[in-house]
């Protein structure tokens, strides 16, 4: 038996095979090679078209068919994971009406602000757990100010991931963990948020209908199956946004346990039992693949924008052509603690929400020209997106999330030494590295909506755990190198 995983993401979409009798991925493939367009018809913006997506699902597919043999009737689910907050409408024929409006468009800003002075500061962090800010509802909002005649077309709106269900199957859904990370979800009513439906004159006919996270939420339809090379009848059977996905394929399910990656931005996502909101935004709150009315799991997601890009800056600016990050690790190495007191303040990636939504840009600060040198740089770079994340844990930890592991995958950032053992001797947890991608975790995911593992931690009980560290004992020079990055960051943000 098998499962097909999709990790539909801006960038790329990937796909996953795993065997279901051992846990085993058998093969992963990413489509397309290069990464897919982002376009920008004006600053700020940023669409993508679903139809894009969905031929890369089809090739993707098709290849993962071919390259391992497996009968396309052996595969038992298909889970799908993708990024989230996009809007996707289409109307009664199903045909998409304008391009996505995807997680990192920010044209909604000013909408989303109105409605939470509108509704009441307190009334939406206690609902919704979030400002309406600029996630999907306040994107849909925006389309029915400035397109209404295409607003008028719409009817139904989905999240990518929906999309690429309906596409799938010909059925039109979402999940209550999809409408919560667009905002559409109230916490206290459990049902569709109504302040946030009505402040923007949304017609609830338009949400599509609802399924479990874990279900079967239809099945590969004829054209489907001729598009994808997949056999007609197999069961679409989970669902959920890449960052809780992400922390499924980590084994993240229960309060007090936290997943974290670092590419070119950051995430801490750690689970609470409990509807949660920062009073100051500075973090977000989502139902979790595993929520519950009557058992809650939420989601607390941590971003930190300016986190790997920066890393990426230095080597593309800083460096020979095709200097890796290995070698980059390798010279940062030759440095001691604290980068002989150079800090590098990351945020160079537009406003930051954990600042409470400051655009402070990136800073070197105390470079000495007669001391530092490149290495120095280096390591500066790597402790400074380190200390961002601890800056970060903190307010989790105000939370009162308080975690003794983080969980990662064995990618990008947390491949550093020198990163990681920063977030560990700072934060006291031991960081915990598996080998596992978004797209394989859907897959194991999937096994459990089609009925073929008990539970959510049976299918995630396989998974492969690479390496460990371990807090040190000895951490003062990474406290003092912390405080000094500290310091100096207050004193931007109260400039």
């Amino acid at each position: 038996m098998y499962a097909i995983g999709y990790d539909i993401g801006s960038s790329s979409i990937k796909a996953a095979i795993v065997n279901l009798d051992t846990g085993k991925q058998v093969a992963v493939v990413q489509q397309p090679q290069q990464e897919m367009a982002i376009h920008a018809p004006q600053n700020g913006w940023a669409e993508q078209d679903p139809e894009v997506w969905w031929e890369h699902v089809c090739t993707a597919t098709r290849q993962l068919l071919s390259e391992t043999g497996i009968d396309p009737k052996d595969v038992r689910g298909i889970g799908i994971a993708y990024q989230m907050h996009g809007l996707v409408m289409v109307d009664k024929e199903g045909q998409v009406i304008r391009p996505s409006i995807i997680w990192c468009d920010s044209r909604a800003v000013e909408v989303g602000d109105r409605a939470f002075e509108s509704i009441g500061g307190e009334q939406c962090l206690s609902h919704l757990l979030n400002s309406p800010g600029n996630f999907t509802a306040s994107k849909l909002r925006w389309v029915k100010e400035n397109e209404p005649a295409l607003y008028e077309r719409c009817y139904k709106i989905m999240l990518p991931g929906d999309y690429i269900a309906y596409r799938l199957s010909g059925q039109m859904s979402t999940t209550i963990s999809g409408l919560s990370e667009g905002i559409f979800w109230d916490f206290k009513t459990n049902d569709l948020a109504a302040l946030v439906l009505d402040e923007y004159g949304i017609d609830r006919a338009m949400i599509p209908t609802i399924h479990p996270t874990f279900a079967i939420q239809g099945e590969v339809s004829s054209a489907a199956a001729e598009a994808t090379g997949l056999a007609q009848g197999t069961p679409i059977t989970y669902r959920a946004g890449d960052q809780p996905n992400n922390a499924l394929s980590l084994n993240v399910l229960h309060p007090g346990e936290v997943a974290a990656t670092g590419g070119t931005s950051g995430v801490v996502y750690g689970v609470v039992d409990q509807p949660q909101y920062d009073p100051w935004s500075r973090v977000n709150g989502f139902a979790h693949v595993n929520h519950k009315v009557d058992d809650p799991r939420i989601g607390i997601l941590l971003c930190i924008n300016g986190a790997g890009i920066q890393y990426g800056w230095v080597r593309n600016q800083l460096t020979p052509a095709g200097t890796t990050y290995p070698e980059l690790e390798a010279m940062a190495q030759q440095v001691s603690v604290g980068a002989d007191g150079l800090s590098i303040i990351p945020f160079g990636n537009g406003a930051e929400r954990m600042l409470k939504n400051q655009d402070v840009g990136a800073h070197f600060v105390n470079l000495q020209l007669n001391r530092h040198r490149k290495e120095h740089v280096y390591r500066a770079a790597l402790e400074g997106i380190a200390h961002s994340f601890v800056y970060g844990m903190n307010i989790l930890k105000e939370m009162g999330m308080v975690p003794q592991v983080i969980r990662v995958g064995n990618d990008n950032l947390f491949q550093s030494q020198i990163f990681s053992s920063t977030i560990a001797n700072l934060t006291g947890a031991q960081i915990e590295v598996a080998k596992t991608t978004g797209a394989i975790g859907a897959a194991q995911a999937s096994a459990v909506g089609a009925g073929i593992r008990s539970s959510i931690e049976e299918s995630m009980s396989l998974l492969e755990v690479v390496d460990k560290i371990d807090p040190e004992h000895n951490t003062e020079k990474n406290l003092e190198a912390y405080t000094t990055w500290h310091d100096h960051l207050l004193a931007i943000l109260n400039r």
